[in-house]
Formats: C-alpha cells, sequence, structure tokens
C-alpha cells in the first residue's frame, strides 16, 4: 500500500494493489475518486482539495491491531 500527497495538484492518492491496471474510475461522492481493476476490485483512491478535507497532509500514521 503507498500512500502520496501531491501539494502542487493538492490530491491525496492512496494505492492498495500497486501494478493493477484501473480499468473504470467514479467519483463516488464529490471530490473522491476510486478505482477499479478488471473484477472490480478496489484498486486506489483518489482525494481531491486534499487539504480541505484531511486533518494533516503531511502526516500519515498506520496501524496493525489484533
Amino acid at each position: 500500500m503507498k500512500v502520496s500527497y501531491d501539494p502542487r495538484t493538492d490530491t491525496l492518492s492512496v494505492i492498495l494493489r500497486e501494478g493493477v491496471a484501473v480499468v473504470e474510475s467514479d467519483e463516488e461522492r464529490p471530490g473522491v475518486i476510486l478505482d477499479f481493476d478488471e473484477q472490480g476490485n478496489l484498486v486506489s483512491l483518489e482525494i481531491l482539495d486534499a487539504s480541505t478535507r484531511v486533518t494533516d497532509t503531511r502526516r500519515v500514521e498506520y496501524e496493525l491491531t489484533g
């Protein structure tokens, strides 16, 4: 999994499966784009205008539970 933020475009990207071709993209909600593979599995998501939608675009926390 890879998370990146582009301050030039103010876009936050979360790539769940690298190297998988995106065959369909849907703007599920305004400013939230979901990308799907050939089988309909979620591959990545993009958040537009991220600086207005997330708490801190420079900070990512990852937690493994269980």
